[in-house]
């Protein structure tokens, strides 16, 4: 797939519906990788979890007697609640540590861009960088929330089964979420703004 270093690793002896779970790890591998990478912003870091989170559920579905209503639902849970324990446990990893902002310019600088125009190449590397240094800047749930509602497409409903929460306490961290991210990122959206009427 391209996605993660390496496939996961299954034993079609452990499990009855081993083709059914090698089709859901096809199938939401690449989603699964996409939010973690979103929440954790560290690519490696998202492999790893990926890996993760498709070992927990092999696990968990050995020993489930019934299949799953929803089993895509099921992993984005199981997804976003790796992710962040994974983020809890990071505050005390300090030696882990984002590259120098120069440093980050440059490696944005150096990727691969399908942009036709130079200057609009370098406008979309901006608002990337910018885009995931305000999501760095939100509370963990409040990135969750807003990752599963703006690049996953899910209902607040969806959102409040997945994280546990009542509707009214993910409209909140919504809330919050977009409050932060529209002060953090005016500049960039009237530098769009220009942009479009040039």
């Amino acid at each position: 797939m391209g996605v993660m270093a390496e496939p996961i690793a299954l034993d079609s002896t452990s499990l009855a519906h081993d083709r059914d779970f090698t089709a859901l790890v096809q199938a939401e591998q690449k989603r699964i990788f996409l939010l973690c990478q979103r929440m954790l912003q560290d690519r490696e870091e998202a492999d790893s979890a990926t890996q993760d989170v498709f070992l927990k559920a092999f696990k968990a579905l050995q020993g489930m007697r019934t299949e799953l209503d929803e089993p895509a639902k099921w992993l984005t849970r199981i997804a976003v609640n790796t992710c962040l324990d994974r983020l809890r446990s990071r505050r005390w990893q300090f030696w882990k540590r984002r590259p120098a902002p120069d440093d980050e310019s440059l490696i944005l600088t150096m990727a691969v861009s399908h942009e036709p125009d130079a200057e609009d190449r370098m406008f979309a590397r901006e608002i990337y960088r910018r885009l995931y240094q305000a999501l760095d800047r939100l509370s963990d749930r409040q990135r969750a929330v807003f990752s599963l509602k703006h690049f996953e497409d899910r209902s607040l409903e969806e959102i409040g089964n997945i994280l546990g929460l009542d509707t009214g306490t993910v409209k909140a961290h919504m809330s919050r979420a977009v409050a932060k991210l529209r002060v953090e990122l005016e500049d960039v959206y009237l530098a769009g703004a220009r942009r479009a009427k040039q």
